[in-house]
């Protein structure tokens, strides 16, 4: 959902008083150092222009007078006319993905926030660095050996549980444990690259021994961690001409910490048990933590996000004080850029994993500053806190448990507030006039653009995300701001994610003008179209909007439930559009004696008729 309080714009929002304080407070140098990287700023995103109609300066006015003079969108639902390209209107198509940032040179859509990739060039990280042979090639190429590895490239990464919505990630000893067998961290101290291999081999039973042998080779060769705890394994060894019982094992239970860090940061503590048989947590905060866990990424042991990285100035260079929160390392680590071959996007099902894990700590990481700024929090504006202390409920457990404020999105309060919200239009203007449900296609040329060879949109979801939003927010301007139904009077939409990958958005609208039951069939259609008048819009029924078959045509197919469909297919044919015992439009669907038509569907190699019967409820202009 959009944000209901417009927190971002304005001159009476919380942002905007910031600001206003923030400039109020300012030294002499401040300003005029903000004055000159705004001015640089502006300066080179108009020397960067290419579009001729970015090049020359124009009006709010002037632009929205562009956009209309193609066609009136003044209730355009209502009067589709199949003869024009709606496609080609610029309010509807966002362009491909060719703006390039002028600081860290990564590309996005055209309506796209332009500090969506480096803020503007306050953060500059060290450039990915191409993986070394034979993982490139691995990660590239197309023939069978490729394609095995990127199927399996998940497997073996199974450190990682869940307990209690928390994921945690540990370390195991450098010891060999009481039991004998080699596991985790130990299997690199065998000492025998053979011994090793089979124990790898022995573990990952669906992987190739040729790819294993490979990437246990790079590993050795290139991974500094493993060089690092192969001297930590060796160091437990008695050196030749030494004294025997000064490298004896302790006889005690005593514990050993080894200090690892530079002068200035932190001190990671590594405890090591004598028995070797606890596992070690590692913080999400070590700049080791994607290394260790992710090795096929960080093949080389690069450091990952930590709180030493600091912004800079992007008219200096120099580092400032802010510092770089996790979003924005990841949302850099993860952007499409011109200058860099990013490896970490050809990972697919490990890559899926590594967004997952990172998306964890971003939400981590903003859940202990709430948690550690619970007194700057709360306030006297949380009206249950507040009832909570005038009434009889005990108030020394007030207090104790950490507060979700409504900005944090998915908290109680901020669900609350939406459900309220909900609730208050249902109350003042009644039930919603539409009910829209708009899908992600994975067939999108948007998206099959900017896959990489052998991938699927299913192997790269930050594209899917990408671009439906820009579809999303492009149909509500379209509904909203152009009034394509009508003038809205409110509106809300919620978010969801499919199983196989894809989001789609249930999006309610209230309009000012309550839609007649003669003008249904007009926005609203369940039949095939003429592919004769319509030729485009029949071959996006055809792929899209067709219900199974399911029934006897496909028993086993995901709608069937007690050997009938949920969703109620076939449906009734009708000549005109009906209400229902319920209360809901029972739309017309009219049967080939009244000039319905027909389509012709593979199923399970059998040719099966599909009528009107089967089509699901569209919008045609929305196609």
């Amino acid at each position: 959902m959009p944000s209901v309080r417009r927190t971002n714009i304005g001159r009476r929002t919380r942002n905007a008083r910031e600001i206003q304080y923030y400039r109020a407070n300012e030294t002499e140098e401040e300003r005029r150092q903000r004055l000159e990287t705004n001015r640089l700023r502006i300066s080179q995103m108009r020397s960067t222009r290419t579009d001729p109609e970015e090049s020359i300066p124009s009006t709010s006015g002037q632009r929205r007078q562009n956009r209309r003079s193609n066609v009136s969108y003044e209730r355009l639902a209502f009067t589709y006319d199949p003869t024009i390209d709606y496609a080609r209107d610029q309010s509807v198509d966002f362009g491909p993905m060719d703006k390039i940032c002028q600081y860290c040179s990564a590309i996005r859509f055209r309506l796209e926030p332009i500090g969506l990739c480096c803020a503007n060039g306050k953060i500059k990280l060290p450039q990915l660095i191409t993986p070394p042979e034979p993982l490139n090639s691995l990660l590239s190429r197309q023939d069978p050996i490729s394609k095995h590895f990127l199927q399996n490239i998940q497997m073996g990464f199974n450190p990682t549980f869940k307990i209690q919505g928390q994921i945690h990630h540990r370390a195991g000893a450098l010891l060999l444990s009481l039991d004998g067998e080699y596991k985790f961290l130990q299997i690199y101290f065998l000492g025998n690259s053979e011994v090793e291999l089979k124990q790898r081999c022995a573990i990952n039973r669906a992987a190739k021994r040729k790819i294993i042998m490979q990437l246990q080779q790079l590993l050795h060769t290139h991974n500094q961690f493993v060089q690092l705890f192969k001297t930590a394994d060796r160091a437990d060894k008695r050196p030749a001409g030494e004294h025997e019982r000064r490298f004896n094992a302790p006889m005690l239970n005593e514990v050993a910490i080894v200090v690892v860090g530079e002068n200035m940061d932190s001190r990671d503590i590594v405890i090591q048990r004598r028995d070797g048989g606890n596992l070690q947590r590692i913080s999400e905060t070590h700049r080791s933590y994607d290394a260790l866990q992710y090795l096929l990424i960080f093949c080389r042991g690069e450091d990952g996000y930590h709180f030493f990285n600091n912004m800079i100035n992007p008219a200096t260079g120099q580092e400032t004080n802010k510092k770089v929160s996790s979003m924005n390392f990841y949302a850099y680590c993860c952007m499409i850029r011109q200058s860099e071959d990013n490896h970490i996007l050809k990972c697919r099902r490990l890559f899926h994993q590594f967004a997952v894990d990172m998306y964890v700590k971003i939400e981590t990481e903003r859940l202990r500053y709430i948690r550690l700024n619970q007194r700057r929090l709360r306030s006297e504006e949380y009206i249950h806190l507040r009832d909570a202390m005038n009434s009889d409920s005990n108030g020394n457990n007030v207090g104790r448990l950490t507060i979700l404020p409504a900005t944090y999105v998915g908290s109680p309060r901020h669900m609350h507030e939406y459900a309220q919200d909900a609730m208050t239009y249902v109350r003042q203007y009644g039930t919603p006039d539409l009910f829209i449900t708009f899908t992600c296609n994975p067939k999108w040329i948007e998206i099959t653009n900017l896959l990489l060879p052998g991938q699927s949109s299913s192997d790269r979801h930050d594209i899917t995300a990408r671009v439906f939003k820009q579809k999303l927010k492009a149909l509500m301007d379209f509904i909203v701001k152009y009034h394509i139904f009508g003038v809205v009077r409110c509106w809300m939409y919620s978010v969801e994610w499919q199983k196989r990958g894809l989001p789609h958005a249930h999006i309610l609208l209230w309009m000012v003008e309550k839609i007649r039951p003669d003008e249904i069939d007009s926005i609203i259609c369940a039949e095939i179209p003429d592919p004769e008048v319509d030729p485009q819009l029949y071959e996006v029924v055809k792929k899209n909007m067709i219900h199974g078959p399911c029934g006897e045509h496909n028993p086993e197919s995901p709608c069937m439930i007690d050997n009938k469909c949920s969703k109620r297919y076939p449906r009734a044919l009708l000549a005109d559009t009906i209400t229902g015992n319920d209360g809901y439009p029972q739309y017309r669907r009219r049967s080939i004696e009244d000039n319905g038509r027909t389509i012709t569907l593979q199923v399970k190699n059998n040719d099966v008729v599909v009528n009107n019967s089967w089509i699901i409820p569209y919008s045609p202009l929305n196609f």
